[in-house]
């Protein structure tokens, strides 16, 4: 592997970290020439890492008008949530019977990063959601990426990755009712509860937590985006 190529895969990484935690949101361009400059690279390791990305189905080449970031229809993005769920629940089933006194440890230092990336969003103005936000979608994949290492379910973790970059953090930016609160608070509850399955031992019941929390997120999306002036129709014609 080159030097050049590896930089691509770094470079690459960074940009579907940016793109899921709402940094780069739905239907924004990223140019070469800035994305050298924010780098420090010429536009070969770049137009590489964009063809990864593209592979991943999180942005397009548009004729003429550049790369764009990928929107997912509301079908598409209750499916991915649907797959994702049953996914979740394997490897959490999984972890729940492998993990060992370290890796409660290290999930447990996940929630309580993730409970305090949701604190942080309590109360913030609509305006100024951005950059807490970003925290907390990266939290929250932090805490369910220690799920999927003590699984260790090499194909399980790759497809349900997959499956959950069509969370668009970028939409909880408009988010501003009492109610979308109370379901963030619902999220941080179920982690709470994920970890002490996983730390009793109980497979069925990881399981099953797992499997609620992720179509509960799903909800929370969806309360989100109707709150953010998505037609509300428009999502209750996926249900």
């Amino acid at each position: 592997m080159t030097l050049e190529s590896t930089k691509a895969d770094e470079i690459a990484l960074e940009l579907e970290q940016a793109i899921v935690s709402g940094e780069f949101p739905p239907g924004a361009v990223l140019r070469q020439e800035g994305l050298s400059a924010r780098f420090g690279v010429s536009r070969t390791p770049i137009r590489e890492a964009l063809r990864r990305v593209a592979a991943l189905e999180l942005v397009s080449f548009e004729p003429n008008r550049g790369v764009r970031v990928r929107s997912l229809a509301p079908k598409a993005l209750y499916e991915a949530f649907l797959v994702r769920g049953e996914l979740e629940s394997l490897a959490t089933g999984l972890a729940a019977s492998k993990r060992t006194d370290d890796d409660l440890a290290e999930l447990e230092r996940a929630e309580q990063r993730f409970a305090r990336a949701t604190e942080r969003l309590r109360g913030v103005p609509v305006d100024e959601r951005r950059e807490p936000t970003q925290d907390w979608v990266r939290a929250n994949h932090a805490f369910h990426d220690v799920v999927y290492r003590v699984a260790d379910a090499p194909m399980v973790e790759r497809i349900a990755k997959s499956a959950r970059r069509a969370f668009a953090g970028s939409a909880v930016w408009n988010a501003g009712r009492v109610d979308v609160d109370e379901l963030f608070d619902v999220n941080m509850r179920q982690h709470r509860a994920i970890r002490e399955a996983i730390a009793a031992g109980s497979a069925v019941g990881a399981r099953a937590l797992a499997r609620e929390h992720v179509l509960s997120s799903f909800h929370l999306l969806e309360a989100v985006l109707m709150e953010s002036d998505e037609p509300r129709e428009r999502l209750r014609r996926v249900r």
